[in-house]
């Protein structure tokens, strides 16, 4: 085992997680930091905002802009701004709302959906490296974790 483990196994094993606060901060912060760097990680391309809108038309199909934007969390302005360059680079394309002609539904294109499938393809990989790197106490350690954080997914259904 590595000194870098050794000394990180030791001041994770001596910080106090009593708490449900305590627990929930450095849960929330590890995530954080953990996506962002998966994030850097990956191939260049899209920003982050567009493969999360992307990765959100392939999963629910075609959208209304203001329905992708409450369901990304942005506002109506920045969706438009997000699907354009979507469209413009090939990833996504406009089609009329059957429903109400004067709307327009994003949805993704297949080269969206091959773009999204090497990015998740490139942030597994990378994830994968950084596991294999861990002690494998750890690493059984985070396979438990794995299923409370699954849980804490299903209660948001």
């Amino acid at each position: 085992m590595s000194a870098l483990f050794a000394d990180s196994e030791q001041k994770e094993r001596e910080v106090d997680t009593s708490t449900t606060e305590d627990v929930a901060g450095r849960l929330f912060l590890a995530v954080g930091r953990l996506s962002r760097s998966l994030r850097q990680a990956g191939t260049p391309g899209p920003g982050h905002g567009s493969i999360s809108a992307l990765a959100t038309l392939a999963a629910q199909g075609p959208m209304r802009l203001g329905d992708l934007a409450v369901k990304e969390g942005v506002a109506a302005a920045t969706m438009s701004r997000i699907v354009a360059s979507l469209v413009e680079s090939g990833y996504a394309r406009r089609e009329p709302d059957p429903i109400d002609r004067r709307a327009w539904l994003a949805t993704a294109t297949e080269d969206g959906e091959r773009l999204l499938s090497g990015v998740r393809s490139t942030r597994v990989h990378e994830l994968n490296k950084r596991i294999d790197r861990l002690p494998e106490e750890l690493q059984r350690d985070l396979a438990a974790g794995l299923v409370a954080m699954e849980a804490l997914l299903s209660e948001e259904d």
